[in-house]
């Protein structure tokens, strides 16, 4: 499960980020994953929780936004399609369909209690 290797670099650049500012207690770490990442939400999450156990981060919680891949016929404009699902043909004119979106992997925004503001 690879989400666990990605999950842990999200941590340490949270921490990264953390120090940058001053130090402090990472409180919430929110992601971008597009469905073209190979990266499966549910799973970041559960491997979230597994690398911030036992870690001053622990409680941390990680909200992850889903961005789905969208087609587009370079004729007929946006084409519409169920997630998981992919036509290679334009069903209208019978164009190549090109992929726009859908490979975001990035750490959109990490929220951390300040050092000396722990209560």
């Amino acid at each position: 499960m690879h989400e666990t290797g990605i999950a842990l670099e999200i941590l340490r650049m949270s921490e990264r980020i953390v120090q940058q500012q001053g130090g402090g207690r990472i409180l919430r770490a929110r992601v971008a994953v597009g469905e073209l990442s190979a990266v499966e939400p549910d799973l970041l999450r559960y491997a979230w929780e597994a690398v911030v156990a036992g870690t001053p981060a622990e409680g941390a919680r990680l909200e992850v936004e889903f961005f789905p891949a969208r087609q587009r016929c370079p004729q007929c404009g946006p084409v519409e399609r169920r997630p998981g699902s992919w036509v290679p043909l334009c069903l209208g004119c019978g164009a190549p369909l090109t992929v726009e979106g859908g490979a975001e992997l990035d750490l959109l925004q990490v929220e951390f209690e300040p050092q000396g503001e722990a209560g």
